[in-house]
């Protein structure tokens, strides 16, 4: 048995030690550091939910190897310059030397390091070079993120070229799919029922298992749709709402207009991100935020409105900013409110105190919204919570339904669905000095924007009725503690939204409709179709199809022969099915 093999752990511990520091393994590190050492494999791959302690375990796994005289020298890979650094802080707190400022050019590095830290783009560009210091000692390479390895094919063919002959290979990644076909180094393939190949893991843990262990946060997503107004180059002046139903040229270009800083609705917002995070700071006193941001103007602009709304500055962080790393260090040390990047702090950078945080980034690939909401989760005692706060667009709201979803790389697929594999995540994370295009819009000039309170995901489940910012129903979810359990928070949601239902049909009843009947049932029927368009992306199920079993739950003639009152009925039926876990 290991010296540094515990028994009886817990899931979780008090208080979060220093990232990749942990004097003591959680049960699922524990349990992944049995295996490897009972199969004694030249390649592992552990696949394991974002803050749930991947670097901790690999760590104590390459000191257990190089205690036993296995390995003589380590490599880690990383997908960007900022990560090498906190590997090589994180090791040097367990007694193994790591350079990260090794360069290619060097050849070599001293004496007094047992490895080194580099990145995926620095092997592919010299193979040889890493091939010939692999070749030279007994060394293990571990792979942050593994799945960047494939981000392109030479970058693959020169990861493979440089590491085959490591005597041992540790492979981690979070999010072990990518949007695109290029295999990834290392890892195993097995074709499925389909003829099609997936990634196979040696090792997996994922969001909902670290959630019911207490070793990663619970996430609610609060949802905000609104009225956007923008004019053509062509000078048409056009409108949308944003949480409706909306082609793909005209989600695009309102998703466009909501994130446009000159408007009102990124910043009404923010201004409901930052009173949430004060109300998390009465329970979690240094708790920051994050927005993560499209563009380099974009960001700076946010950052000029959250100092006007919260009386301080904020924390910008840019991709081709040299100092970016001591800043997001210097923000992660202190009990400043908020940081803005440029989506760069998506992946592996650790800020275990943000708790809060606001999607302002039209970047909607799966990989990427899962590694952006990472920074959310990173537990560092029970009951923390974290809230992030996103436009009402159906491919965000997808995602963060599927929170607990565990995806496989998957080879010579089909297209993906249309908003799935928008971009890679090279290129989220890459310098952006113009903002994102969503679709192929013609350029336009925001005109008004305006943000309304739309619902809260949580879990699977969905909670609200859709409320004016600043009103008492949007206080009701702003206003959450920010200590809960997670079975605290789906009950207080549950809470939350029967008491707004009561309220709103005790006002129906006791006030005289304001609308005409034909208004009346316009409106109803605008409001049961958004929530069609919500489960149908949800589900995969046609509309037709989930009208007709809310017809079938509910009674009644077809949707143009109903009755305000029947349509209302199977609005509140659709929303019973979105409150339950799925």
């Amino acid at each position: 048995m290991s010296s540094f093999a515990a028994s009886h752990l817990s899931p979780s511990y008090p208080d979060r030690a220093a990232w990749g520091t942990a004097p003591k393994l959680r049960a699922w590190q524990q349990q992944a550091f049995d295996l490897y050492f009972r199969r004694e494999p030249r390649d592992f791959l552990t696949v394991a939910t974002p803050g749930a302690g991947k670097t901790t375990y690999a760590l104590r796994i390459a000191s257990e190897l190089l205690a036993n005289g296995v390995i003589r020298a380590i490599t880690i890979v990383t997908p960007t310059e900022h990560l090498k650094r906190q590997w090589a802080d994180a090791a040097s707190k367990v007694g193994i030397g790591i350079d990260p400022e090794f360069k290619n050019s060097q050849g070599a590095t001293s004496r007094d390091y047992l490895g080194v830290a580099v990145t995926y783009a620095q092997v592919a560009m010299h193979p040889a070079l890493h091939r010939a210091r692999t070749e030279a000692r007994k060394t293990l390479v571990i792979f942050d993120e593994i799945h960047h390895a494939g981000d392109a094919k030479s970058w693959g063919d020169g990861i493979r070229e440089a590491f085959e002959p490591a005597v041992r290979r540790l492979q981690l990644t979070g999010t072990p799919f990518r949007s695109d076909d290029n295999p990834i180094p290392f890892v195993g393939y097995e074709e499925d029922t389909e003829g099609l190949k997936r990634s196979v893991s040696d090792f997996s843990y994922g969001y909902g298992p670290a959630l019911d262990d207490g070793v990663v946060r619970p996430v609610i997503f609060l949802a905000y749709s609104g009225e956007m107004k923008w004019r053509t180059r062509a000078g048409d002046e056009l409108a949308a709402t944003l949480g409706t139903p909306l082609t793909k040229d005209q989600l695009s270009q309102a998703w466009r207009a909501a994130l446009d800083p000159k408007g009102d609705w990124i910043r009404q917002v923010m201004e409901a991100a930052d009173r949430r995070l004060t109300e998390v700071r009465r329970g979690v006193p240094d708790a920051g935020g994050l927005v993560i941001a499209t563009d380099h103007e974009a960001a700076r602009a946010y950052a000029r409105h959250l100092r006007n709304i919260s009386g301080e500055g904020a924390t910008v962080v840019l991709s081709d900013d040299p100092g970016a790393s001591n800043k997001i260090k210097q923000f992660a040390a202190s009990g400043d409110r908020w940081l803005v990047a440029v989506r760069m702090v998506s992946e592996g950078v650790d800020i275990p105190r943000l708790c809060v945080g606001v999607y302002a980034t039209s970047t909607s690939t799966p990989l990427f919204f899962a590694q952006a909401v990472g920074r959310f989760v990173r537990a560092r005692k029970r009951g923390e919570m974290a809230s992030v706060f996103l436009p009402s667009v159906p491919t965000l709201m997808g995602l963060a339904n599927e929170m607990e979803l565990e995806r496989d790389h998957v080879l010579n697929r089909r297209p993906p669905e249309d908003g799935l594999d928008d971009s890679l995540l090279e290129d989220a994370n890459r310098k952006k000095d113009n903002p994102d295009v969503l679709g192929d819009e013609l350029p336009f000039e925001m005109m008004e924007t305006s943000a309304t309170f739309d619902r809260v995901l949580f879990d699977g489940g969905e909670f609200g009725t859709g409320a004016e910012v600043g009103s008492a129903e949007e206080e009701d979810f702003l206003g959450l503690p920010g200590l809960l359990e997670p079975d605290q928070v789906a009950t207080l949601l549950r809470k939350r939204q029967s008491d707004q239902q009561a309220a709103r049909a005790k006002k129906t009843e006791s006030a005289p409709p304001a609308l005409a009947p034909h208004e009346q049932i316009a409106e109803l029927r605008r409001e049961l179709n958004g929530l069609v368009g919500a489960w149908n992306h949800r589900t995969g199920q046609p509309h037709g199809v989930i009208h007709s079993d809310l017809r079938r739950a509910c009674g009644g003639p077809p949707i143009a022969q109903a009755t305000a009152a029947e349509i209302q009925e199977r609005i509140d039926k659709i929303r019973q099915w979105a409150t339950q876990r799925r």
